[in-house]
């Protein structure tokens, strides 16, 4: 692995400032192999050994990948200067890791979304050539029929000229249906449903690809994802099988 500076690698472990780790470094509260470093401008390669601090083993990840349940009421930004972000929801150690959320949800819709600090992995997933399906569990005024159904198939045409790649139409009886797009279009769900005649009460996303959201995380919850995860973003969701 190519070498980094050890001031920017501790703040890239979201362990403090840049000032507050070279603070540390001149202390002499890091080592590495038992070995103390005091130069925060020392290059080093992360995986070449133990990297600790106040005898602590240091575990090094060159990007972070975290599944959120994001609420209803908080905006799918990085910061904003009178409104509560996803971001907002974390600790001081995970916001300084530089994060961002890949894609986005409207402030009044909930549900999986996925922060990162790799942005290779962002544009892969938001790129519509990837062909990544988001599922989204909608409520709305009306009753969703088999026409609709048909016309999400065909492809909407929306009132302003806006094609919509054919998408899916799940009926789940009376208001609720499930809808699966490639697509991330500007409120596209919600627009889809109201050409219909058939606006949206609720939205909440419930999965990506294959990932699907961890309903024991609650709203604003958040957990890292593992690698295993990582790759069913880009797997196509198999049906789950009636008992």
């Amino acid at each position: 692995m190519a070498t980094m500076r050890l001031d920017k690698l501790l703040c890239d472990l979201g362990l403090g400032s840049r000032r507050e780790v070279r603070d540390w470094i001149r202390a002499g509260r890091v080592a590495l192999d038992g070995a103390v470093l005091r130069s925060p401008e020392q290059k080093l390669d992360p995986e070449a050994g133990v990297l600790a601090l106040d005898g602590k083993a240091l575990r090094y990840q060159a990007n972070h990948y975290f599944m959120m349940d994001k609420p209803v009421g908080v905006i799918t930004a990085t910061e904003d200067p009178g409104q509560k972000t996803v971001l907002d929801l974390l600790p001081p150690e995970l916001r300084r890791l530089g994060l961002f959320p890949v894609g986005r949800l409207d402030k009044d819709t909930s549900g999986l979304l996925i922060l990162t600090d790799d942005g290779d992995f962002a544009h892969r997933v938001t790129a519509p050539k990837s062909g990544v399906e988001k599922r989204y569990l909608a409520e709305v005024e009306g009753v969703p029929d088999a026409g609709d159904v048909n016309a999400f198939a065909e492809g909407l045409i929306l009132g302003d000229g806006t094609r919509c790649l054919p998408a899916g139409l799940e009926l789940l009886g009376g208001d609720r249906c499930i809808v699966t797009v490639q697509e991330g279009k500007y409120h596209q769900v919600k627009r889809m449903l109201a050409s219909r005649g058939k606006p949206v009460r609720m939205l909440r996303r419930l999965s990506i690809g294959a990932l699907e959201l961890d309903e024991t995380l609650g709203p604003g919850g958040f957990r890292e994802m593992d690698q295993q995860e990582l790759c069913t973003v880009f797997l196509d969701r198999k049906p789950k099988t009636q008992a």
